[in-house]
């Protein structure tokens, strides 16, 4: 029967020196999953990969790979590779020889080598460099190097660990597609280690995002984004505005809360229980929000307090008639008008109820 998961992590934690690093952490990883582990620096993302890797050992819980618990194997046990942020490739070693170190170690015929390392480098788009040394080759290139090197040995499972932060920005968004592809050329489970959102969102068939050591929310890219669970996911993945409201009344996928004197609907997520009366913080987008340039009977109420010009885009920052502020980007469109105009200008702003969501209950 074929192993449902490829990984399986059950209530893993890790401390150093008493601080725990990874707190209880269960989560699994499909068959042919990209699943990416998301979250700043010294969330306990890291740590996890290298507990899947074998590189630390969990002070509790399991690490089960293909259905086999091997939590207390070494790396060389487990049917996994793994490619670093440095891709710690050999410097007297030419592509092919850095490609096929694995596979000498494991004393393959030299022919068999050959074919395989061939093939992996068409894979990944390097065909022709052979003969090349590390220090001439680009970093995009060496990142595929180190790519080809890790599946060359057929794993089960990739783990990756920021393999693509040294890269400069086109060419990081460049090898977020083919790194997708690759994936899914090859059809083996990726662990993905990040803390850019973009590359998290873009790549990723579900994204978990991490803050101090927990999982606060596994989902696909898709449900991360418009339904973020927490204020930390909400804040953390793209921009958001978060906002103290007022329940009036709740409804069947639906609520209306009052903000700034005025009703408005939101969304109702199941888990953000609330009681009539009750404060709640509900979020929304800034490029789910539109301007209206002057005073309606709807909407909130507010006064244009600054305006930055992205080029095809302007980002407005709206002061309420309580005090809190809105960011809103607005799709720049003809006929322009300069940001500077539009100063201390009373608006009115809108959004669709689907587009906000309540994310808790304030004490």
């Amino acid at each position: 029967m074929e192993d449902r998961y490829e990984v399986e992590l059950a209530h893993v934690s890790k401390r150093f020196d008493g601080v725990t690093a990874v707190d209880a952490v269960s989560i699994v990883v499909g068959c042919g999953e990209f699943l990416t582990l998301l979250g700043p620096s010294g969330c306990g993302k890291t740590t996890l990969l290298r507990i899947i890797a074998g590189f630390e050992t969990p002070d509790s819980g399991a690490v089960i790979l293909s259905g086999k618990d091997v939590t207390q194997l070494p790396p060389y046990q487990r049917d996994v590779t793994t490619v670093f942020q440095h891709y710690a490739l050999f410097p007297h070693l030419d592509v092919f020889g850095n490609v096929a170190f694995g596979l000498r170690q494991r004393g393959l015929a030299r022919g068999e080598i050959r074919r395989r390392v061939n093939a992996v480098l068409e894979l990944v788009k390097l065909p022709d460099l052979n003969d090349r040394r590390p220090a001439e080759l680009s970093g995009g290139q060496q990142q595929r190097v180190a790519l080809a090197r890790a599946l060359i040995l057929e794993p089960r499972v990739l783990l990756l660990d920021e393999p693509l932060a040294a890269l400069d920005l086109k060419l990081r968004r460049q090898m977020q597609v083919e790194l997708k592809g690759l994936q899914r050329r090859v059809g083996i489970s990726f662990v993905y280690v990040t803390h850019d959102q973009e590359e998290a969102l873009t790549m990723s068939d579900r994204v978990a995002v991490m803050s101090n050591g927990r999982v606060e929310q596994v989902g696909s890219a898709e449900e991360i984004y418009e339904h973020p669970g927490t204020e930390f996911v909400a804040d953390f993945v793209g921009a958001s505005n978060i906002l103290d409201a007022t329940l009036v009344r709740g409804g069947e996928g639906m609520s209306v809360v009052v903000i700034a004197g005025t009703e408005v609907a939101v969304s109702r997520l199941p888990e953000a229980e609330a009681l009539p009366g009750e404060r709640v913080r509900i979020m929304i987008r800034p490029e789910k929000i539109s301007v209206q340039p002057s005073r309606e009977t709807s909407g909130l109420q507010g006064t244009i307090e600054s305006g930055v010009y992205l080029g095809d885009s302007t980002q407005w920052r709206v002061r309420l008639e309580n005090g809190q502020e809105v960011v809103v980007v607005a799709q720049n469109r003809d006929p322009y008008q300069s940001p500077l105009d539009q100063l201390g200008r009373s608006v009115s702003i809108k959004w669709e109820p689907q587009s906000a969501v309540v994310l808790s209950v304030r004490s």
